[in-house]
């Protein structure tokens, strides 16, 4: 929860930068912890849906699996945990964002007009899109995390230590970030739509299209630079946090 609090703001200007209404329309720079206790309130139940569920996953099929296809696991593993995880991080998301480019309007606010105007259903505007963006991502660093892992244990002789760990973390993590980008993009549009919009309908191509149609390739990787930053640091700090707590706790 601290990593998600402490990198909040870039959090925030990435929403902004791919807000439909544009950066400065959505606020700017004004207001960039505007939505922050929807964050705190998910961020903790949402990380540990998702870790539970990984290493379930990952020790279940590690026993039938052969070594090459270590892989794989991790990246079963990890598709899994995103789909448990999302159902907390989506509600969470929702009126996050939604917060994020109306920084005059209240969490409790935002989370009161979306349940009176949409309902429950409203609060889970962008399931599909959420899922669809993080199984890649996941398919992405949890692979190549480990992998990078293996290789510098391999290369020095011992496992790596938390601090190497951590490092091997940012990495995946950015390059996972950036490549999944305009998934985000895509994700952010729905969320954000007017009800019965187009992209109100959760249509992740269709939002991709739109995008494309009206601002190019540069629109598609909207927020790339904060989002990257962000989930590097943010890579390191948590992953080299959880593979310490994970070598004392076992």
């Amino acid at each position: 929860m601290c990593v998600d609090l402490i990198l909040f703001p870039l959090d925030t200007i990435k929403t902004r930068l791919q807000s439909p209404q544009g950066f400065k329309k959505a606020g700017g720079f004004r207001g960039i912890y505007a939505g922050v206790p929807s964050a705190a309130v998910g961020s903790f139940p949402n990380a540990a849906a998702f870790f539970v569920t990984y290493e379930y996953v990952k020790c279940m099929l590690a026993t039938a699996t052969p070594l090459y296809l270590r892989p794989v696991t991790h990246m079963a593993a990890a598709s899994f945990g995103e789909v448990v995880a999302c159902l907390i991080r989506v509600p969470s998301e929702v009126v996050k964002q939604r917060a994020q480019v109306s920084p005059s309007s209240s969490t409790f606010r935002v989370l009161s007009n979306t349940l009176y105007q949409e309902g429950i259903q409203g609060l889970y505007r962008g399931y599909k899109s959420t899922v669809l963006r993080e199984i890649p991502f996941s398919l992405v660093q949890f692979p190549l995390w480990e992998s990078l892992k293996d290789f510098w244990s391999w290369k020095q002789g011992h496992v790596v230590d938390s601090w190497q760990s951590a490092t091997c973390g940012a990495f995946a993590g950015g390059f996972a970030a950036a490549v999944t980008t305009p998934l985000d993009v895509a994700k952010t549009r729905i969320m954000l739509a007017k009800a019965g919009s187009s992209n109100a309908s959760g249509n992740v191509l269709s939002a991709l299209h739109s995008v494309w149609r009206s601002q190019g390739l540069p629109g598609l990787f909207a927020g790339v630079v904060p989002r990257v930053t962000a989930i590097s640091l943010g890579g390191f700090i948590f992953l080299g946090t959880y593979d310490k707590t994970r070598r004392l706790l076992l």
